[in-house]
């Protein structure tokens, strides 16, 4: 089973200083049926004002992974981290048994765009934390013949693999992007959950067309195939149900 959800079927915000895209129920925006998928609760595309930003603010009992697509962000909190978050970087705060933090955009004239993850932790009241790590550039796939594996980068996983952020949750986040025809392919544990964000591009999920923005639910498949006819960038969660 893969459920499409359109890119303009998403919740939107424009604060004036922030535009922001809910692809589920988050703040004023809610919608009964779009509540999250497993234990992944919120994917929110902000795009933040120069020189604006979140004021300082609490969250408990949360994994909150940001992903920078452009510009960069500011990270300031109360447990005394201090840092500028930048594309190739994964930003991962455990709220636990609570955490006060601000997000500010400290360039005078660039927006920063912005991917915000929310996934519930396997346990609540753990203590938070703070991790961020630069990954790498992103290894697109190109018509060499890679297959399978290639252009996959893993940014979050439960034991912190690959140079992972390290989450408190039997979920892995994975990024990849192909800059042709070349299929990706990646095989899910039976039981388990997806779901697909699609960045920039398009892409064609086992039959199911997805363009830049849209998401997608997926259930009881165990192999996942996707193929574009030109090049693509997107998310995949792998997620217990």
């Amino acid at each position: 089973m893969i459920k499409l959800r359109p890119s303009g079927k998403r919740g939107y915000a424009d604060h004036g200083w922030l535009q922001s895209w809910h692809s589920f129920s988050f703040a004023d925006y809610y919608d009964p049926d779009e509540m999250g998928w497993g234990p992944l609760r919120v994917i929110n595309e902000d795009i933040v004002a120069p020189g604006q930003g979140f004021p300082l603010h609490g969250h408990r009992d949360m994994e909150i992974v940001t992903v920078i697509l452009d510009g960069a962000l500011e990270h300031r909190d109360n447990l005394g981290n201090g840092a500028i978050v930048v594309p190739g970087e994964v930003q991962r705060m455990s709220a636990g048994t609570g955490v006060r933090h601000s997000e500010f955009n400290p360039s005078p004239d660039r927006p920063t765009h912005l991917l915000q993850i929310w996934i519930a932790p396997a346990s609540n009241g753990i203590a938070p934390g703070y991790e961020q790590r630069r990954i790498g550039p992103l290894a697109a796939v190109s018509d060499s013949g890679a297959d399978s594996d290639a252009g996959w980068q893993l940014l979050a996983s439960p034991d912190g693999a690959e140079a992972s952020v390290r989450i408190h949750q039997d979920a892995r986040l994975l990024r990849a992007a192909s800059v042709d025809a070349t299929p990706l392919t990646y095989a899910l544990a039976a039981g388990r959950l997806a779901y697909v964000q699609v960045i920039a591009g398009g892409v064609v999920v086992n039959g199911v067309t997805l363009a830049a923005g849209d998401g997608a639910r997926i259930a009881d498949e165990t192999q996942l195939q996707f193929v574009s006819a030109a090049a693509f960038d997107f998310l995949l969660f792998d997620l217990p149900a």
